[in-house]
């Protein structure tokens, strides 16, 4: 099969080109590469077992720890008898030991919890009483005691609280609610979270179940921004305050509360509706705000972004896409979490990265069983994957494999899973389980060289390197390089500490690379089973992008690449550019925002290069630098 086929065709998997896009026809936001803590894949061995039913929601007050859901019952790890508590317990933030002052009573699921400013406990679900009495779907209690507040005068009149968030002295509440304190609020409203009261100034009203089978109307998911300014939420609806807006809106609150002039159609798409009337199943903001994920569940889809995480930037208005989309192939995400410079994702699937795979891995797809973390910068998985399952851990009675992860939350200590299953990493975590802090990483920033001066490094894999100075504009003198010979090496890019490079037998291998002498070579990593690295004639990284071009075509071609795990993308994109022939291109770098080229002919070319633009690359301004010796597609710059 030719090339040119196989750019069409996803399942020829042997391609390097598997799962072409579309060139973006505009201008395009490229995020910039930052650095990320992650926690430890290894779960904490003292939190408490639950028992039936699940955890929706967690908050800490102290050194204590609130677990909501719908459980009936508890254990302290090592111990053979449960203790009958359903609903909402507390207990010790270091050592998992119960609060037995703390004994509230709910008729019905807690499904949220909130911190309020004067640190009392708010708490919303679908109960009808709390501690005997009548209260309706969201309650403030003690919380040493779980004693009712009487005084906090909230109520949800109707209808599940699904969400309820804080911020400042203000409190979002969304859910399947018509009434809020006595007035129409529909499935949102703000109330003051010292008091209770009702915002009269928050009317912001969604409505409109979505036409599919066991729809019902609600907002399923809620996000603040840290600055205050912008509300996100997500569910079964088709208008707010008579604007369409199918799944997910924007909510301006700057000011006054409405409306922002935001929106996208990739969740108007049914996927598989019978099962799922809905499916942004969740979103979070990122911890500066500059951006907010959104997971679905869903089904498969041909259009849309089902069975997805997705990225969208805060301040983008209009008609928008997402900056990236992650695809599991058809397995659910349903809850989402961003911090510390990552994007943690859990629910009941088996890949991430996996466009290409749909109900089974596809070419790219990265094995990752209900949980993960992601890259901000491109969707990528990190090297983070601590798994779902139990192993052989699971006591009699256990639930091997939920549906759902109801919650994932980062706490002072580390990420919280709330989930419908009891393993974790390996392990029997009933019902909940903590990835903590201590234990885990730093991943810090790998980039492109960002100096203006340093060497451009030439091979034709035969023999050793050849290294040229050169300062953005001007070439020196040539001279040879102590850098090991990589045997067979074709296009290639340095990236931190490494050079990583193509094969002539199809591979993608890294070396340690100093400017002298390096390491041995080793296979970078698993996708050289499905990625043809063969036919690369030119190669170079940029915030987290591999970019490329293809032997015999004419295209400037990047995908997604993850330096922690060397992950490559299973999509391949196409940027737009005008006047270079990138057939004859023979070796790709980045320098100082320039893309420097050789050529089938031995020219070495210069060219503003702005991969975020309507055209990233405009050949008739290109800048000629040598005109010969230059046809090695073995060619990367580097500072020592």
């Amino acid at each position: 099969m030719s090339l040119l086929r196989r750019l069409l065709v996803p399942a020829a998997v042997t391609s390097l080109v598997v799962g072409l896009a579309a060139a973006p026809a505009s201008a395009v936001y490229v995020p910039p590469p930052v650095a990320a803590t992650i926690v430890s894949a290894n779960p904490v061995d003292w939190t408490p077992h639950f028992q039936n039913g699940d955890v929706r929601a967690f908050a800490q007050i102290g050194n204590t720890v609130y677990a909501g859901g719908s459980f009936t019952g508890v254990k302290a790890p090592g111990a053979t008898a449960w203790t009958t508590v359903s609903r909402l317990v507390a207990y010790d933030a270091s050592t998992g030991a119960l609060r037995t002052g703390f004994t509230p009573t709910f008729d019905n699921h807690v499904q949220t919890l909130a911190v309020s400013p004067d640190g009392k406990l708010i708490v919303g679900g679908n109960f009808g009483t709390v501690n005997g009495v009548a209260r309706k779907n969201l309650v403030e209690i003690d919380p040493a005691t779980g004693a009712t507040i009487t005084g906090w005068i909230g109520r949800a009149d109707g209808g599940v609280v699904r969400r309820a968030i804080v911020h400042g002295n203000q409190l979002y509440i969304a859910g399947a609610f018509h009434w809020v304190n006595g007035t129409e609020h529909s499935l949102l409203a703000r109330l003051n979270a010292t008091t209770g009261a009702i915002d009269g100034g928050f009317q912001v009203d969604a409505s409109g179940a979505r036409p599919y089978p066991n729809s019902t109307e609600l907002v399923w998911a809620l996000a603040v921004s840290p600055d205050g300014d912008t509300v996100v939420a997500t569910g079964n609806f088709t208008s707010v305050n008579g604007a369409s807006r199918n799944q997910v809106v924007m909510i301006d609150v700057s000011g006054v509360p409405a409306v922002a002039d935001w929106s996208t159609d990739q969740y108007v798409p049914a996927c598989a509706s019978a099962a799922f009337p809905f499916y942004a199943r969740d979103v979070d903001f990122s911890d500066d705000g500059g951006y907010f994920v959104i997971a679905a569940d869903g089904g498969y889809g041909a259009t849309g972004y089902c069975d997805a995480i997705a990225r969208f930037e805060t301040s983008h208005r209009g008609a928008v896409t997402a900056t990236w989309v992650d695809s599991t192939g058809a397995d659910s995400v349903t809850s989402i979490e961003a911090a510390d410079g990552l994007v943690y994702v859990g629910g009941h699937f088996r890949w991430l990265s996996n466009a290409n795979g749909r109900d089974s891995k596809g070419a790219g797809g990265i094995d990752r069983y209900g949980f993960g973390a992601l890259d901000p910068n491109n969707g990528l998985p990190v090297a983070w994957n601590p798994g779902r399952s139990p192993g052989d851990a699971l006591p009699p009675g256990g639930t091997d494999w939920g549906p759902i992860v109801w919650e994932l939350w980062k706490g002072p200590g580390g990420l919280f899973v709330g989930q419908d299953s009891d393993g974790v990493a390996l392990e029997y975590h009933g019902r909940q389980a903590l990835f903590p802090t201590t234990g885990g990483r730093t991943i810090g920033v790998q980039d492109a060289p960002s100096a203006t001066s340093g060497y451009l490094y030439r091979g034709p894999g035969t023999t050793a390197f050849t290294k040229t100075p050169f300062n953005g504009t001007t070439l020196g003198a040539t001279t040879g390089s102590t850098q090991t010979q990589l045997n067979g090496a074709k296009a290639g890019f340095s990236l931190g500490n490494k050079v990583y490079y193509s094969t002539t037998a199809g591979k993608i291998n890294a070396s340690v690379f100093s400017g002298g002498a390096g390491g041995t070579p080793w296979e970078a990593s698993g996708f050289n089973s499905w990625f043809n690295a063969a036919e690369l004639t030119g190669a170079f990284y940029l915030n987290g992008r591999m970019y490329m071009t293809v032997s015999g075509y004419d295209g400037l071609w990047y995908r997604y690449f993850e330096p922690d795990g060397s992950i490559l993308g299973c999509t391949l994109f196409q940027l737009p550019t005008s006047g270079v022939d990138w057939s004859t291109v023979r070796g790709l770098a980045w320098v100082n925002g320039k893309l420097v080229f050789g050529s089938t002919s031995g020219a070495l070319k210069s060219v503003a290069f702005n991969p975020g633009a309507a055209t990233a690359v405009v050949g008739s301004s290109a800048t000629t630098l040598a005109t010969s010796g230059w046809t090695y597609p073995t060619l990367f710059f580097a500072t020592s």
